[in-house]
C-alpha cells in the first residue's frame, strides 16, 4: 500500500525543516515583524519554492548516491576545496549553537534563572545527550514541546490582523536601503534554508536507508516539511506584526518577543514561548555540534561515531565537545545581548549559504555522480537565483557598511 510506503520513508524532512524553526529561526522572525510589520512576508514567500528544492536536491543526492554531502564534495572536488567548504560549515554550525545557547539562556532568564547558571547545566545536558546517544530518544518529546509555535498560527487569527494588509505583504516586493534590512533580509534566507540543514537532511536519508526507487514517495516528507516549516515562520511574522509592530514595541529580549502571544495565552504567554524555545534550542544545540563532527570526520575519512571512544576518534570526540564548549563561553561574556546573537547567527549564515550551494549546484548536475537523477532547468534556474540573490545582497550589506550607509 501507498501510505505504508510513505510512512516507512517519513521523518528526515520534516525533522530537518522542524529543527530549522530554533531559537535564531524564532528570534529573527519576530525582529522582522515586530520591527517592519507585514513588509518582509514577500521574502518568506519567494524563498518557499527554493527551500523546497534545495532541500529536495540534498535527500535526492543522499538516496541517490547513498553518501552524505561532505563525502560528495571530496569526491568531487578534492581535499582544499574540501577544507574550505568545512570550514564554512563549521563556521555556520558555531554560529547557530551559539544562538542555541542564547535561547537556552533567554528562556530561562523569563524565570528569572541567570545564564550564568542555566547555560553552564545546558551545556553539560546537551553534552551528555550527544555522547550517549540518547539524543535521539529525547528528539520526539523536544519537537513535541517545540511545537507550540504553532500557537502563532491561532494567535495571529486571535490578534485580528487586517488581512488585506498581509496579503499586499505577501505580493508587493518592499525594499527599504538601510543596512539593519539588508542584514535582516540575509538572516531570514540564512535561517529559513540553513546551511547545515542539507547536511543534517542528506545525513539522515543515508542513514535512513532510503534509495532511488523510494525517493518519488520521500521526497513528498521533504516537501511537506518545507512547507509546514516557512507556513509557521510566516505567521510568527504575521503574529508580531499585527501585536508588536503598531505598539512600536522594539524586541530586545525574549520577553518582548513572548508578548505576541498574549492575544492567545494572555499571562502564560511568557511560559508558553519560554517552553518552546528551551525545548527548539537544546534540540538543535544537540543535533548541530553531531552534525559538524560527523560531516567533517567524513568528508577526510577520519574514525567517527558515538560509539568509539576519544583514542579511537580524538577528532571526532574533539569537534563536538569544542562547539559546545566555545558557544556556551560565548554566551558567558558579562554583557552579551542575546537577541542580538541570535540575529547575527543567521546572518552568517545567510552570507555563507551561497557558497556551499554551489558545490550543491555542481554535484547535482553531474551525471557521474546522479545519473540519470540530475537536476531539471526550473530547479537549476531557482537554486542559481537564490545563489545570486544572497550574495548581491551580502555585497550590497558590505558596501553600505564601508560607505557608513543606513
Amino acid at each position: 500500500m501507498p501510505i505504508f510506503a510513505f510512512l516507512a520513508v517519513i521523518g528526515p524532512g520534516i525533522i530537518a525543516a522542524s529543527a530549522g524553526n530554533d531559537s535564531g529561526g524564532i528570534s529573527t522572525y519576530s525582529v522582522a515583524g515586530a520591527k517592519y510589520g507585514y513588509t518582509m512576508l514577500w521574502m518568506m514567500l519567494a524563498m518557499t519554492p527554493s527551500f523546497i528544492i534545495i532541500q529536495e536536491m540534498a535527500g535526492r543526492m543522499g538516496a541517490v548516491t547513498g553518501k552524505g554531502f561532505s563525502a560528495l564534495i571530496r569526491e568531487r572536488f578534492g581535499v582544499r576545496p574540501t577544507f574550505a567548504a568545512m570550514m564554512m560549515l563549521l563556521t555556520s554550525n558555531a554560529a547557530t549553537t551559539v544562538a542555541e545557547f542564547a535561547g537556552i539562556a533567554a528562556a530561562m532568564e523569563i524565570f528569572g534563572v541567570s545564564r550564568y547558571i542555566s547555560v553552564p547545566i545546558a551545556a553539560v545536558v546537551v553534552w551528555l545527550l550527544v555522547v550517549r546517544g540518547s539524543y535521539r530518544n529525547v528528539e520526539k518529546v523536544l519537537l513535541a514541546l517545540s511545537s507550540v509555535f504553532i500557537a502563532y498560527i491561532i494567535a495571529a487569527f486571535v490578534a485580528g490582523p487586517d488581512w488585506a494588509e498581509v496579503g499586499r505583504g505577501f505580493v508587493v516586493p518592499t525594499v527599504i536601503p538601510d543596512r539593519a534590512f539588508i542584514a535582516l533580509a540575509i538572516g531570514l534566507t540564512g535561517t529559513t534554508i540553513a546551511p547545515w540543514m542539507q547536511f543534517l537532511l542528506q545525513s539522515n536519508i543515508v542513514d535512513k536507508g532510503t534509495t532511488a526507487k523510494e525517493w518519488s514517495l520521500a521526497r513528498w516528507d521533504v516537501i511537506v516539511g518545507a512547507l509546514a516549516a516557512n507556513l509557521i515562520a510566516c505567521f510568527i511574522i504575521i503574529t508580531t506584526a499585527t501585536v508588536l509592530h503598531p505598539e512600536g514595541i522594539t524586541i530586545t529580549g525574549a520577553g518582548d518577543a513572548a508578548r505576541a502571544l498574549a492575544p492567545l495565552a494572555g499571562p502564560y504567554a511568557e511560559v508558553l514561548f519560554s517552553i518552546g524555545l528551551l525545548s527548539a534550542s537544546v534540540l538543535a544545540a544537540a543535533v548541530l555540534p553531531l552534525t559538524a563532527s560527523y560531516a567533517i570526520c567524513e568528508a577526510f575519512g577520519w574514525e567517527s561515531g558515538l560509539d568509539r571512544s576519544w583514542a579511537e576518534a580524538p577528532l571526532f570526540n574533539g569537534l563536538y565537545t569544542f562547539v559546545i564548549l566555545a558557544a556556551a563561553a560565548v554566551i558567558m561574556i558579562p554583557g552579551m545581548d542575546l537577541i542580538a546573537i541570535m540575529l547575527v547567527s543567521q546572518v552568517v549564515n545567510g552570507i555563507l549559504l551561497p557558497f556551499l550551494l554551489v558545490f550543491m549546484m555542481v554535484i547535482i548536475n553531474d551525471r557521474k555522480i546522479m545519473g540519470r537523477h540530475v537536476n531539471g532547468h526550473l530547479n537549476n534556474i531557482l537554486s542559481w537565483t537564490t545563489i545570486v540573490v544572497v550574495i548581491s545582497l551580502t555585497v550590497a550589506l558590505l558596501g553600505m557598511t564601508v560607505l557608513g550607509m543606513g
